[in-house]
């Protein structure tokens, strides 16, 4: 029997006590912003309702490696690990890094910020494993069985969205003209 579903500890984020198990490949659904500390909510397809909140450092990766505009992200593939190394002032406390991307043609290194004053490589992997099947497109969606299944594993945000186009497609079907309306 696999444990590490039974230590995972609950939590809104991916942290590095979720990584205890090994490393993680993962998708990305869509990047929002997140509070002052953590600018950004990286939300993973594997992962409904608990973000990915890279550090500054990772965000750099991120930058470097797939551009500025973090709507270019979704879709894109990832693998993270936990550094134990990871330092929080003098203490070790264990980190969430980034050891492959999906969408660049080979490895990059980069020097990051490894302890004030102090910078260390990091190489970040090109990831070749193909991706699961596509999430659903809830914007675009016209089939409700579709939207119906989604509903039934999606977190809070995603089932708002998911009643919302409902109701968009709902509100489409009253509108057509049925044949002898006319």
């Amino acid at each position: 029997m696999d444990l590490t579903q039974t230590i995972a500890p609950r939590s809104d984020q991916i942290n590095a006590d979720d990584l205890i198990g090994g490393p993680v490949t993962v998708t990305v659904e869509r990047v929002t912003a997140g509070a002052a500390e953590q600018p950004i909510d990286v939300h993973l397809v594997e992962s409904p309702g608990r973000a990915y909140r890279p550090s500054k450092s990772m965000r750099r990766v991120l930058v470097i490696a797939w551009g500025k505009e973090s709507d270019a992200y979704v879709g894109r593939r990832m693998t993270l690990y936990r550094d134990p190394e990871v330092r929080f002032g003098a203490d070790k406390v264990g980190g969430v890094k980034i050891s492959h991307l999906s969408d660049i043609d080979r490895p990059l290194t980069m020097m990051l910020t490894a302890t004030r004053g102090k910078r260390a490589a990091h190489v970040v992997k090109p990831l070749t494993e193909s991706a699961p099947t596509p999430a659903l497109d809830i914007a675009t969606c016209t089939d409700q069985e579709a939207l119906r299944l989604a509903y039934q594993t999606a977190d809070a945000a995603t089932r708002e969205r998911i009643k919302a186009r409902k109701a968009e497609l709902d509100a489409a079907a009253e509108t057509l003209p049925i044949e002898g309306d006319q």
